[in-house]
């Protein structure tokens, strides 16, 4: 499923002052929970929560050209982690790139990605979910 992306700014400042953070070699995640999941939810036609992602990739790590492949590795990755894990849902997550991310390869930012979401407890625990 396709993620919600964040556009607003007062959501990123949201954020990034109220959220938890991890810092990794490549990436910065932050996460706070969504209030307005519930709301999204019955807009959405499956009736599910969902995750927004936002990412920031700032001018000083190069020309539009690096930005864009930073940008669509951050996604990819996200992408993966989706769906290869199980995510909590109905938070807002900010990835932001580090410098170190233009020269690196997508399977570092996904290690990356995953030490993040272990660190955030981002990770759905499948056992207690069977015994409810």
């Amino acid at each position: 499923m396709k993620s919600i992306a964040i556009s607003e700014n007062h959501l990123f400042k949201k954020v990034y002052a109220k959220g938890e953070k991890v810092v990794c070699r490549h990436i910065v995640v932050y996460v706070l929970t969504d209030y307005h999941a519930s709301r999204l939810a019955r807009e959405n036609p499956l009736g599910k929560r969902v995750n927004r992602i936002g990412l920031t990739v700032s001018k000083r790590l190069g020309g539009a050209v690096v930005r864009s492949r930073v940008r669509r590795i951050l996604r990819a990755a996200y992408r993966q982690l989706e769906t290869e894990r199980n995510i909590k849902k109905g938070k807002l997550i900010v990835i932001a790139a580090k410098e170190s991310a233009c020269g690196a390869k997508s399977t570092d930012i996904f290690k990356d990605l995953l030490f993040a979401a272990r660190k955030l407890s981002l990770y759905t625990d499948s056992e207690i979910v069977e015994k409810r």
